[in-house]
């Protein structure tokens, strides 16, 4: 499958969903600039994803990607909960913050509830993220006509979805920014570079594979191209565009030699996410015992993530990063496109 039979584009780009450092604006310049733009929706409420949804179509006739978290919900454990609070005791009494015992987490799963709301607009494009929702979810999302892909950090993990009938994989390199989509296993050992997974992914299935992860320019796009992949997904290098939500300490973070030095932790969301390396990772170390499942560590991290902030520290905070930062631009995502395609606008 070619990838404008796919994606229903022009470019063989996907912007990377990011949730927590874009809205709609990002994936609809992206759109417009004849990639796929992406809307992140796993930790916004059924109302804002409509919303959201209403912006693109307003405001683009391009396809846009939507984008979802399936990860299987855990219970709540007080006791797993208790030892976290202690653990970070010492940073709420540093930073003078009291820890919020009623606070959750926004984190949550594809549903029928969700499909609900989305169905009326009819997407043209969904990625899950950490596998895929239940049968007959899934078959429900391909009836409306709607191409699917998910996340695939291993080669079992591709063949697995191809098994369970999705459009194309995207496979994930060690390299990429942001959360791992990995499901199968729990191991970070099992996570490979982009080259090996790429080779290896397109050798053994028959869907159109898209890469993902240190891919900053075009030169890398028309590499994974080589490497058999259909389409290339970005996104380290549209955090400092225009039209990008990143904060300040985030932004500062990029552009400092800190980008340099990133690692996998689990510590911000209880799952593994590559992001640049600050104190608390280094304090914590990048993959603690004692976080609780995703996605309740985030309850007490982000209490200590806003108060620090505050205070213009950035020792607390997911600076989600991919390993190459070289594609970082201040320009618009549009022109960022256009290039990463290596056309000129």
């Amino acid at each position: 499958m070619h990838y404008k039979e796919l994606l229903g584009t022009d470019l063989p780009i996907i912007q990377a969903p990011m949730a927590g450092v874009q809205d709609s604006t990002l994936a609809i310049a992206v759109s417009e600039a004849g990639g796929l733009g992406s809307l992140p929706c796993g930790m916004l409420s059924t109302e804002k994803i409509i919303r959201e949804i209403e912006l693109i179509k307003a405001s683009t006739r391009n396809p846009c990607n939507l984008n979802f978290f399936c990860h299987e919900p855990r219970s709540y454990d007080e006791n797993r909960q208790a030892i976290w609070r202690n653990t970070l005791k010492p940073y709420f009494t540093e930073l003078g913050a009291k820890t919020d015992l009623s606070a959750g987490s926004n984190r949550v799963p594809f549903s029928h509830d969700i499909a609900d709301a989305i169905e009326p607009f009819s997407p043209e494009f969904i990625s899950f993220h950490f596998g895929l929702p239940d049968k007959d979810l899934l078959q429900r999302v391909k009836s409306w006509g709607t191409k699917v892909v998910s996340s695939a950090t291993t080669v079992e993990e591709a063949i697995w979805l191809e098994s369970r009938g999705v459009h194309g994989i995207i496979a994930q390199g060690l390299e990429a920014g942001g959360h791992r989509g990995m499901f199968l296993s729990n191991k970070i050992s099992t996570q490979i570079g982009l080259v090996s997974l790429v080779s290896q992914v397109v050798n053994r299935v028959n869907v159109p594979v898209i890469a993902a992860g240190g891919i900053s320019d075009s030169k890398g796009v028309n590499a994974c191209l080589q490497l058999g992949a259909s389409a290339v997904q970005i996104g380290t290098s549209y955090l400092l565009c225009t039209e990008a939500k990143t904060s300040e300490i985030h932004k500062q973070a990029l552009t400092s030699d800190k980008s340099s030095h990133t690692a996998v932790t689990n510590i911000f969301s209880g799952k593994p996410a590559r992001g640049i390396v600050n104190r608390v990772m280094d304090e914590l170390g990048y993959m603690s015992a004692f976080v609780p499942e995703f996605p309740f560590a985030s309850i007490e991290m982000s209490q200590l993530r806003h108060r620090a902030e505050k205070l213009g520290m950035d020792g607390f905070s997911p600076l989600w990063c991919g390993q190459n930062t070289q594609g970082c631009k201040e320009i618009s995502a549009k022109a960022l496109t256009v290039q990463l395609a290596g056309k000129r606008e």
